[in-house]
């Protein structure tokens, strides 16, 4: 039996598998890649926990670590081809990538939201004087923290109503839409500055504004567009509305917010992002793990 490669060592064979500029599925990577690395059947039938293969989780991750520098690109959903960028890679570090490789990526740095890059986050590799729920919580930290960053792209690469529409789900996941659940989509076209409309209290007597607008995730929105937004609010006599943007809030415009008198709130493309997998929206839940304890009670 091999010993198992990493997901970083998995790097470079998955990008001279894809070096011929061929069209591959996620499902043939597995396979190719495994052949190349000379994975026997016993590697192959080693599963995790969940139940997942263990060497195809782990070309998994390379896949997307990959994507996030653009060293290979998705042409459609679920299928890969090697991009330029990766054929600079690979010719530069032929006998092994790092992570570190990756983050002297412009595109890979680019990719992930500032907040979540900072020392000690889990982005770091998990630490041995961790103990072993630190240790989870480190690891569903950094999977949460690549599922953001793939959300953000996401919803800055589709048409603007599938933004608004995604936000009005998840202010309505969140308990808003009264006991109805209706939040209310305006029409693309004369919207008056407002993008969605939600009850706030079970009879509709109480609305709340939307506005959501679709920023790359270094792009700033800054005061004269929230100071719109508010000037939308008063013309529709509005006092409370929710701005979201999958870029950020200028300083300008966040003081702007928290003293103009109607009620703003403002919802950058991090904290939008972290409520989409709270309440599972744009998600879905791949495993659950449970942690035990002893009883102590049952042994008394």
């Amino acid at each position: 039996m091999t010993s198992m490669p990493t997901w970083e060592q998995f790097l470079v064979p998955v990008l001279k598998v894809l070096n011929d500029g061929r069209e591959r599925s996620r499902r043939e990577m597995s396979t190719e890649v495994a052949d190349a690395v000379g994975l026997t059947k016993l590697d192959r039938a080693e599963a995790l926990n969940s139940g997942q293969l263990r060497y195809s989780n782990r070309i998994g991750w390379s896949l997307s670590f990959l994507a996030r520098a653009e060293a290979i690109s998705r042409p459609k959903r679920g299928s890969y081809v090697i991009a330029e960028v990766g054929r600079s890679l690979l010719d530069a570090k032929p006998s092994g990538i790092t992570e570190a490789d990756l983050k002297a990526i412009p595109a890979y740095v680019a990719y992930e939201p500032q907040q979540r890059s900072t020392p000690g986050n889990s982005a770091e590799v998990l630490s041995s004087t961790l103990d072993p729920i630190e240790q989870i919580e480190q690891g569903i930290a950094r999977i949460n923290e690549e599922v953001a960053a793939q959300l953000q792209k996401r919803l800055h690469d589709q048409e603007p109503a599938f933004l608004e529409q995604s936000v009005l789900d998840v202010l309505v996941a969140m308990g808003y839409g009264g006991a109805e659940k209706r939040a209310q989509r305006t029409q693309l076209s004369n919207d008056g500055g407002i993008d969605g409309i939600i009850d706030q209290d079970p009879l509709g007597l109480d609305r709340i504004y939307v506005q959501a607008k679709r920023y790359a995730a270094d792009n700033t929105v800054d005061r004269p567009k929230v100071q719109a937004f508010v000037g939308a609010l008063q013309g529709h006599q509005a006092t409370q509305g929710i701005f979201i943007t999958t870029g950020r809030f200028s300083p300008g415009a966040r003081e702007y917010a928290a003293n103009v008198q109607s009620r703003v709130i403002l919802i950058d493309g991090d904290r939008l992002t972290n409520l989409m997998i709270r309440y599972g929206i744009g998600v879905q839940t791949r495993d659950i793990h449970k942690v035990v304890e002893v009883d102590e009670d049952y042994f008394e």
